[in-house]
């Protein structure tokens, strides 16, 4: 069976993946930890992400290649010099999809350029990801379309018309599933400007399975986005926010992570099908309706009135709305006190 059909659908529960980043702070020991920690929690995979900072930019430290944003988390830093602090060592990989793999995760990566993809081809992965500042990279989609693989892409910053051209390019490329994940590319993101909306619109334009990307604090938007019909959620890992790390201030702890894995699947099971009516565990339930009762004792050829005839619990008498159908009718045979009324007895 696919990994399509298995993994990335709405038949299933949706798909939770740990994004580790460079939240491993440049210790594999760390990045084992965080494995570990995402598979307790209930994650079915975890990403990294493939690059060096060679591989991403330029070593030079000013101009456009130094971060001077005033609210950027990073800011300070030049572009090598954060990418130098947060990549992950590509003879690490090994070691972390084999954790995974014990774990009972399926781990997997980002490429940034075409050489990680050959590189992660030589892993193994079965999937791959690609990052919101990479969707309108068309060779690197087209790269990766070649694998046959599925293909995840947040959807950040893109513009409809970018979208399209990138959804055609992986489909006529190969991919064999494309998966849009809606992203708001800041770091931290807020609700106001999330727009997860956005979810239904993706897939109907597309035709693809879409997700969500997240990079708000907490897991409320995250939540939110099952009911809107995402498949597959991203949220970045970390074993302790206090310890810190390049995306920490927008990561998840282990309690929290887990807390989403388990919303999340309630939310899909709570999505259900339409349907009206009692459920079969409903059902008995019903009893708990109101229904007619005679609430005062009477006799043959005694009237129904307001007075011994009402509205109760439980709901074994005929339904209220016959009331005014019975009001000013005798009863053809003596009515204890707490008789479910029924056509019968006029």
């Amino acid at each position: 069976m696919s990994l399509e059909c298995t993994l990335f659908s709405q038949e299933k529960e949706p798909f939770i993946i740990a994004e580790m980043s460079g939240n491993h702070n440049q210790s594999l020991e760390r990045a084992l930890e965080i494995v570990d920690a995402a598979a307790e929690a209930g994650a079915h995979a975890l990403k990294i992400q493939t690059y060096t900072a060679d591989t991403m930019t330029l070593d030079i430290d000013e101009r456009e290649f130094f971060i001077e944003q005033k609210d950027s988390l990073w800011k300070g830093k030049s572009l090598y010099q954060l990418y130098q602090e947060a990549y992950t060592p590509w003879e690490w990989h090994k070691p972390i999809f084999e954790r995974c793999k014990e774990r009972g995760m399926i781990g997997f990566s980002t490429p940034f350029d075409e050489t990680s993809v050959d590189f992660l081809e030589s892993l193994g992965v079965p999937f791959y990801k690609i990052a919101s500042f990479e969707n309108i990279d068309l060779p690197l989609i087209r790269k990766v379309a070649t694998t046959k693989k599925p293909m995840i892409i947040s959807t950040g910053m893109a513009t409809i018309a970018e979208l399209d051209e990138t959804v055609r390019v992986a489909k006529e490329a190969g991919c064999p599933q494309v998966v849009l994940l809606k992203c708001t590319s800041t770091y931290p993101a807020t609700p106001e400007t999330s727009n997860i909306l956005t979810i239904p619109h993706m897939r109907d334009l597309f035709d693809v399975e879409v997700g969500l990307s997240d990079h708000t604090l907490g897991i409320g938007a995250t939540i939110a986005s099952i009911s809107l019909g995402a498949t597959v959620i991203e949220k970045h890992f970390i074993l302790s926010r206090a310890e810190g790390g390049v995306d920490s201030a927008f990561s998840l702890e282990p309690h929290e992570l887990k807390a989403l894995v388990e919303e999340s699947k309630r939310a899909w099971q709570a999505l259900g099908k339409i349907t009206y009516g009692p459920s079969e565990k409903e059902k008995a339930s019903m009893k708990y309706r109101r229904s007619l009762y005679v609430v005062e004792d009477m006799k043959v050829g005694d009237v129904f009135t307001k007075n011994n005839l009402r509205a109760i619990r439980p709901g074994y008498g005929l339904p209220p709305k016959y009331i005014d159908v019975l009001l000013g009718k005798k009863v053809r045979k003596n009515v204890k006190k707490g008789t479910a009324v029924n056509w019968e007895m006029i």
